[in-house]
């Protein structure tokens, strides 16, 4: 049975606007005009500074040696092999900010449109990426709806998701824009006591050009300009909005092979198939799953921890590297972490690459494959500059593609150096301005610093569950 309106919780709009810090706010007038008649408060972050570490904290107010997701993937031990961006929420120990709700007020209901760990959730609508994968590899762009029948309902209305938007060289506002859409045609339609928002855009211009380009700043203002109907929706249905963000995007201009040194050392092992090399994890001494600035190092064997640490000790570009004292100061001590968590230097980034020699890289290394890669690649936000024909195999590819047939879009460039932006440390204590931030529209709901483990406790007590 429904409870009386009065009785009803606040309803609230949470958003994830990735990358939003003060610095960008200064582009955003409308987000500024709601923190303005709001509240505002800088957001401390979770080492690593990522997307499923970060929301899996944000969710569960606990911190990744508890709820155990250590980075954007790692190195799954019992399957030998490295996986990122899986998407079940059962990897995500702990209690969740809807269980809590519904514990004081049952029938609660959520909507998470686009935050990870979407599926598997117990939510009442989810929707997220799921691509086509057809049995003759073509892989084509979808979602994944709960209920079901929402997928066809948004599908009709909006369009299919705009995946090839959403990441890859062609990532842009039209991905966030059909989620904003989709938000608010589901907040408009079912109600929900709790509607999550992910919103990627800022991500891909950041990490691009870095976050004092002028092109990052028009980003950030498209992006503000996509919000504004959802903000006024949200207003005349009385929600509380929240925005925050998961880190602030700070300038590099250091790629660091992280694995290509540890294979110098003779502790990272290949094996080879038609030409090509591929890692091998579980034959490995050492290997490091890189994901933005952060790596984490698995050592197989004990006696081999001094070795690899001593392959890195010097590597130009390492800030810190965590061992076991180091992990559990930085919340981080988790049986899924490395052996090793090695942190880059402000300017410096890992790349995930370990062959030695470009005629070797496996055939993936070219391609928008974030699920074959051991490691994260921002690289496949470019089209290769040094390929004078890259645009002309792309229009081949996507002629096959539209043909039925088999094809690769082999366009991603395997040089690093055009990458301008970055994240996953922990932003330095005297420079807010490019950490991250939350804003409400109630005033004096956050000042200061917020906590990313008060998160949950504090949109519980927003919406007057606590």
């Amino acid at each position: 049975m429904t409870p009386p309106a009065q009785d009803r919780p606040t309803p609230l709009l949470v958003l994830d606007v990735v990358g939003l810090t003060p610095q960008l706010l200064d582009h955003m007038p409308h987000l500024t005009a709601l923190a303005r008649s709001g509240s505002r408060a800088h957001l401390g972050t979770v080492l690593p500074a990522v997307t499923c570490a970060a929301q899996s904290t944000f969710l569960t107010g606990t911190t990744p040696a508890e709820h155990g997701i250590v980075g954007n993937g790692w190195y799954f031990r019992e399957l030998g092999d490295v996986l990122l961006w899986r998407q079940h929420n059962g990897l995500v120990a702990g209690d969740k900010l809807w269980d809590a709700a519904r514990r004081a007020h049952p029938g609660y209901t959520v909507a998470n449109i686009c935050w990870w760990y979407a599926m598997g959730a117990d939510t009442d609508f989810t929707v997220t990426p799921r691509p086509v994968y057809y049995a003759d590899g073509r892989k084509e762009p979808d979602c994944y709806t709960r209920p079901p029948a929402l997928h066809d309902e948004l599908t009709a209305k909006l369009g299919t998701f705009p995946l090839f938007h959403f990441w890859g060289p062609g990532a842009d506002i039209v991905s966030s824009r059909w989620i904003v859409d989709a938000t608010r045609h589901i907040i408009g339609t079912r109600r929900p006591d709790l509607a999550l928002c992910y919103l990627p855009h800022l991500d891909y211009d950041l990490q691009r050009f870095g976050p004092d380009d002028p092109r990052s700043h028009q980003a950030a203002a498209d992006l503000d300009a996509t919000l504004a109907p959802l903000l006024d929706q949200a207003k005349a249905e009385g929600r509380v909005v929240v925005a925050l963000s998961e880190y602030g995007i700070t300038r590099v201009s250091r790629p660091v092979d992280i694995n290509r040194a540890l294979r110098r050392a003779g502790l990272l092992e290949v094996h080879t198939q038609d030409g090509m090399e591929y890692l091998d994890p579980m034959a490995s001494r050492a290997f490091a799953v890189a994901d933005h600035q952060i790596a984490h190092v698995y050592v197989r064997k004990p006696e081999d921890l001094a070795a690899a640490r001593a392959a890195l000790a010097d590597l130009p570009g390492i800030d810190q590297l965590l061992d076991d004292e180091g992990k559990k100061a930085h919340h981080l001590d988790h049986p899924r972490a490395g052996e090793l968590v090695a942190v880059a230097e402000p300017d410096a980034w890992f790349t995930y690459y370990y062959w030695l020699d470009d005629a070797r890289a496996p055939d993936f290394a070219q391609l928008v494959e974030i699920h074959r890669k051991p490691g994260y690649d921002p690289v496949e936000l470019f089209m290769d500059p040094e390929d004078p024909y890259v645009r002309v195999k792309a229009a081949g590819a996507l002629a096959r593609k539209k043909l039925g047939m088999r094809y690769r879009m082999a366009v991603v460039p395997l040089d690093p150096s055009p990458i301008r932006g970055s994240h996953g440390r922990l932003p330095a204590s005297d420079d807010l301005d490019s950490g991250p931030l939350i804003l409400c529209s109630t005033p004096r709901a956050v000042d200061g610093r917020v906590a990313a483990t008060d998160v949950k406790s504090l949109l519980l007590r927003l919406a007057g569950l606590h």
